[in-house]
């Protein structure tokens, strides 16, 4: 270690010197452009003192005035000005100039480090201060690409160091990091980036059901607690800067007057905006802050389920709603993915779906590194399932509702974007704004990903431009009970009733009973849901895992569509529907 100090103060050293040697070079250069001014400025010779000028005219207009010039050595020129006056103007634009310069050579081509130098980076600590130097070095860099590049080096060179880089400064892998770098520009990631490492500001809402917010905002000044009302976009919401009593055990949170709940997660219950008398259902309720907020919207009237597949975490759901006042809801303990099959036609539907949680890194540091891309296409499937079911067990003939709000607190476009556009293709379904005013909008594009042109009246929430949890939140309308195929299978045709006809013997041998029921459910799912809402939809696994998309079927098989007569067309749309196991 004594080694080690001692070589870093070697280097040291040795930095300083050629510092302070381009600083007299830098010197020299600068006296050298200053004289040469001076000398054409001036247009004396070299002996300055010498009365006679290079360019003295033959006649001086200024004599019959009375005025002596500068050309008679008594210090004044022509127009009244005095030569000590001119020189040191001279040498103002001189040291501009030299200033100019200093500064253009401080903006110098990046030359990233080479190979040897990475090794070395990777056996010794890199100081942090160095490397966050570095990293807006090479965001510099790659702003002004073409004028700071190094000759011959291209843009992803740069991009893979920073991507190290900022691995290695702020603590995330390589695949959560390079996912974010997708997200915005570099300069404002490193706002993100900074955003998530402090915590967000303490926010509670305040439960009508029981008060009012001026009141108990006036109510906990007085016990010593510094808040403000969280903006005007929510009328409940105060934001909590400091107190000198917990907030967890005053006497108005064991009332149930107010409830500790994150800003971004008002949104949600604002977009899906229940009325009195509706019958709506909370997908994945627990811990009970949204669902109570939803009773508070309806006025503690109409049905309001609220269901958790955790059955431990329906605990804490029930207690909070006992707390908080809430006499409307019913809590049940389903997996989300078959609540069309135990209840259904509902006015709306809330999905908070279960998600990496990588918009609120701030509250747990190891979704930094803990996160990997298996991980998050697991995670995107089960959320495509559960939007799927919570459309499925929507009333699209409510008068008043017809709405399904999907959220996560991630801001992984696979979790979010990715997963609306998926039911938009499965569903007759649409999305509608938030009437929420705060938020931006979510992406119609991005790299890869081409997404619905109407995925802009989706809403995104940063920590670093809305100071709240990352956040993203879709309104969806259900339009029908219809439920889409490809485009190949449309155009098969069935029986005035709705039965297919008998297939032939040797093609009913290659049909799977997984594919015929997938069949039968898809023709008879829209009129059987209006009339049993237990039967009237299957279970999105059924659907998923039996209905395959137009790309799984094989160029053989279309061909063979195409070949057969019309006669036997129902006949080809069961061989174009695989099973699993056909692959």
């Amino acid at each position: 270690e004594e080694s080690k100090i001692e070589e870093e103060e070697e280097e040291e050293e040795e930095e300083e010197m050629e510092l302070d040697e381009n600083k007299e070079n830098d010197l020299k250069e600068l006296s050298k452009l200053q004289d040469s001014l001076l000398e054409k400025a001036t247009g004396f010779e070299e002996n300055k003192g010498w009365l006679t000028a290079k360019d003295k005219p033959e006649e001086d207009d200024d004599e019959d005035l009375g005025i002596v010039g500068d050309d008679f050595g008594d210090g004044k020129d022509d127009f009244g000005g005095t030569d000590e006056e001119s020189v040191d103007e001279e040498k103002e634009a001189a040291a501009d100039e030299a200033e100019r310069q200093a500064s253009a050579k401080q903006v110098q081509t990046f030359i990233l480090p080479t190979a040897e130098e990475l090794e070395e980076e990777e056996k010794n600590v890199v100081a942090p201060a160095e490397r966050n130097e570095r990293i807006r070095a090479i965001i510099a860099t790659l702003a002004d690409f073409k004028t700071l590049r190094e000759e011959g080096r291209p843009r992803k060179d740069y991009r893979s160091l920073l991507l190290s880089d900022l691995c290695a400064y702020y603590e995330y892998n390589e695949f959560l990091m390079g996912h974010l770098m997708e997200l915005m520009p570099y300069g404002e990631l490193l706002d993100m980036l900074d955003a998530q490492e402090s915590k967000r500001p303490v926010t509670i809402r305040a439960n009508t059901l029981k008060t009012r917010r001026r009141d108990l905002a006036q109510t906990l000044i007085n016990r010593g607690v510094n808040l403000d009302p969280i903006g005007k976009w929510s009328k409940v919401g105060l934001v909590v800067y400091n107190t000198s009593v917990p907030l967890g055990a005053t006497p108005e949170y064991l009332a149930g007057q107010y409830m500790l709940q994150g800003a971004s997660s008002f949104v949600p219950v604002m977009a899906l905006a229940p009325k009195p008398g509706e019958r709506v259902l909370d997908m994945c309720a627990a811990p009970g802050g949204k669902s109570a907020y939803l009773a508070a919207l309806m006025k503690n009237t109409g049905m309001l389920m609220s269901n958790d597949a955790s059955k431990e975490r329906t605990k804490a759901l029930t207690a909070n709603l006992h707390r908080l006042g809430v006499h409307n809801a019913v809590v049940s303990n389903y997996d989300g993915m078959a609540f069309p099959k135990v209840m259904g036609n509902f006015d709306r539907v809330l999905l908070d779906a279960p998600c990496s949680g990588t918009g609120v890194v701030s509250k747990d540091q190891t979704v930094k590194h803990s996160k990997d891309e298996s991980e998050i296409l697991k995670i995107a499937e089960v959320q495509k399932k559960l939007l799927l079911a919570a459309i499925d067990s929507c009333d699209s003939s409510s008068k008043t509702g017809g709405y399904i709000v999907y959220s996560t607190c991630s801001v992984l476009v696979q979790e979010n974007e990715w997963v609306v556009d998926y039911a938009l293709k499965k569903r007759d379904v649409k999305l509608v704004h938030l009437g929420v005013d705060i938020g931006k909008n979510g992406f119609t594009r991005i790299n890869k990903y081409r997404f619905d042109s109407s995925m802009s009246q989706t809403k995104r929430y940063y920590p670093h431009t809305h100071n709240m949890d990352g956040f993203f939140v879709a309104k969806i309308q259900k339009l029908s009970s219809r439920i889409k195929m490809p485009k190949e299978e449309q155009v098969f045709e069935t029986g005035s009733d709705g039965e297919e006809d008998e297939p032939a013997a040797e093609e009913e041998n290659n049909l799977s009973d997984d594919a015929e029921e997938t069949e039968e459910s898809v023709e008879e799912a829209p009129a059987k849901e209006s009339d049993n809402p237990e039967m009237g939809s299957n279970s999105e696994t059924d659907r998923t895992n039996n209905i395959e998309p137009t790309s799984d079927i094989t160029s053989d098989k279309k061909l063979k569509l195409k070949s057969k007569s019309k006669k036997k067309k129902i006949k080809l749309k069961k061989n174009a529907v695989e099973s699993p196991a056909d692959g």
